[in-house]
């Protein structure tokens, strides 16, 4: 049997704050830094889809034990919805279903739709092409072979949810929510409830709990360090308890 080279020891424990740059998965962004850097435990705080940028939380060394902190906080988006068509994925990514005109929309009628029916606690349906696993197969796995199964609700509480511009058919937002929120799910049930259909073009994670894409770093720029020049870049464990 090939022996395995051990890594060596993590030269530090706590988060790093990644600005997560549209296409790569959350998966490839933990795979990167913990090879690049021979980190021996790297996990991450919290999935963001390959279309959204933002703010990813990696745990590194002994930061992997706050994993269930970082990902019960309140999330914080920035995302665009597209009105009148809908896709296989809710969002940019998948392939169109329907498209609808959309241009009787007002601005005003997509706040009207979001103040009465997605604000304050709420139930969604998580969509089929998400990682939730049913009789241990995630759904996307069974999505791709064409197979879609009754999904139980889920209770989420959104506690902003703001238009921040209006130019038919695209809506620009901001929604604060609890942990578990599908931001796609929520753009496709708008489209829905306004009759139109809709999907996400675009999102992007501004803040995890009381953590902030304000202080997050590019692949490029975390990549222009060694491990010893890492440490400036996160945030340490102790630091994190102060």
């Amino acid at each position: 049997m090939r022996n395995r080279r051990r890594r060596a020891p993590d030269p530090y424990d706590g988060i790093l704050l990644v600005d997560k740059p549209t296409d790569w998965t959350s998966h490839d962004v933990v795979a990167k830094i913990r090879n690049y850097f021979k980190l021996s435990k790297c996990g991450h705080g919290g999935t963001l889809d390959p279309l959204a940028t933002g703010l990813l939380v990696l745990l590194i060394g002994k930061g992997t034990k706050l994993s269930d902190r970082i990902m019960n906080g309140d999330k914080v988006y920035e995302g665009t919805l597209h009105l009148g068509v809908t896709t296989n994925t809710q969002d940019a990514d998948g392939e169109i279903l329907d498209e609808k005109d959309a241009s009787h929309i007002t601005r005003e009628m997509v706040e009207k739709v979001i103040a009465e029916k997605f604000m304050g606690p709420i139930e969604q349906i998580p969509p089929m092409v998400s990682a939730i696993k049913k009789d241990g197969v995630p759904l996307y796995k069974m999505a791709r072979k064409g197979q879609e199964i009754e999904r139980e609700p889920r209770k989420i509480e959104v506690f902003e949810f703001d238009v921040l511009s209006f130019e038919n058919p695209l809506v620009k937002f901001r929604v604060k929510s609890t942990k578990g929120t599908y931001v796609r799910t929520l753009a496709f049930d708008i489209g829905q409830t306004l009759g139109v259909g809709g999907s996400l073009d675009a999102l992007r994670r501004t803040a995890s709990g009381p953590l902030s894409v304000d202080k997050a770093y590019t692949m490029d720029e975390i990549l222009a360090c060694d491990r010893e020049t890492l440490c400036e870049k996160m945030i340490l464990l102790e630091d994190l308890i102060k």
